[in-house]
This record gives structure tokens, C-alpha cells and sequence, in this order.
């Protein structure tokens, strides 16, 4: 798996057939967005919405966004935010992990969640927390399996969502979660 950042165009847009991409592979997670309520109708997203929402991901200086590839194709994207707003929160965070519904359960979100976290112990971070939104209990499976912890609930920042709070200590070394 190959992961790299989201180059934008020198118009600060993401590039059409990336675009495309991205649309659907969030069209493909009709249920999370039923849930988060990111999207007015998660049966109908938009590429706009899509390049509205990663702007938005972007707007926040130490945000990236990471694109997974396997065999040249786009099969997950991972939002990473180097430092929570909060400053008495010292951990980065994992601020979306979405892998494309036709190839879940083969490895690749884990895959993915190693990555992120092998560059996160590459910048000599310690831990990494994420948020689970109520009501998402695969998600919250997925994360206690790799070994994230609970450590407190409350609402999301953006949208007043409950949510469940995990964090995982990094240990040294690389290596990171595979399989």
C-alpha cells in the first residue's frame, strides 16, 4: 500500500480525476455518513461536497490528508491532525480513517492505521488519540483491536456529535500495525 499526501492544483483544488476518486469512495461509505451527517444526502454526494469537506479538513494548518493506494487504485484516505486544538492535548489524532465498502475487511484499514502511525512515531510522537462517533460500534471494534484505548467521552469539536475518545501509546521503533 502506498500512502501519500493530497497534492492540489496551483488553484488550491483538488485535481478532477482525483476528485472522482474521492467522491466515490466517500459515496461508497453511505452508512458512516448517515450517521456523522456530513453529507445532506448520504445516498447523493456530490464531488463539490466532497472538495468542501477536505477544504475544510485543509483550512486547519496542521491537518493532512493522506491517500492510500493498492495496485495504482484509491482504496482509503486517512485525515490526520498533528496537534488537537485543545492545547493541553499533547497527542496528534487520526481525525478520519475511510476505506473503500468494496474492499473492507481485507486488510486494508489496518494496513492504513499502521501507516499513519508509523509516521507519527517517525516525528518521535508518543501516542495518537481519535474520536468514535456513538452509534459507530464497527469502528469502535476496529479501533480496540489495534489496540486503542478508551479514555473518555464527549462531544466532537465540529458539530457537537458524542463521541467515544481513544488512545493508543506508540511504541518506539517503527514497525507499526499490519496485517
Amino acid at each position: 500500500m502506498l500512502l501519500t499526501p493530497l497534492t492540489l492544483t496551483p488553484d488550491h483544488d483538488i485535481p478532477a480525476p482525483l476528485l472522482t476518486e474521492l467522491t466515490a469512495l466517500y459515496a461508497a461509505n453511505r452508512g458512516f455518513h448517515a450517521l456523522s451527517g456530513d453529507f445532506p444526502d448520504p445516498d447523493d454526494i456530490r464531488p463539490e461536497q466532497v472538495a468542501v469537506a477536505l477544504a475544510e479538513e485543509l483550512a486547519h494548518p496542521d491537518a493532512e490528508v493522506l491517500l492510500a493506494r493498492s495496485e495504482g487504485r484509491l482504496v482509503g484516505i486517512a485525515v490526520t491532525l498533528a496537534h488537537h486544538p485543545d492545547p493541553a492535548d499533547p497527542d496528534p489524532w487520526i481525525g478520519l480513517l475511510m476505506i473503500e465498502a468494496g474492499v473492507q475487511r481485507q486488510g486494508y484499514g489496518r494496513r492504513l492505521a499502521g501507516l499513519v502511525e508509523d509516521r507519527f512515531r517517525t516525528e518521535g510522537r508518543t501516542a495518537v488519540r481519535l474520536a468514535v462517533l456513538d452509534g459507530n460500534d464497527r469502528a469502535l471494534a476496529f479501533w480496540t483491536a489495534l489496540g486503542y484505548e478508551v479514555i473518555g467521552h464527549r462531544p466532537d469539536r465540529q458539530r457537537g456529535r458524542l463521541c467515544t475518545v481513544l488512545r493508543k501509546v506508540l511504541s518506539g521503533g517503527g514497525g507499526g500495525t499490519r496485517g
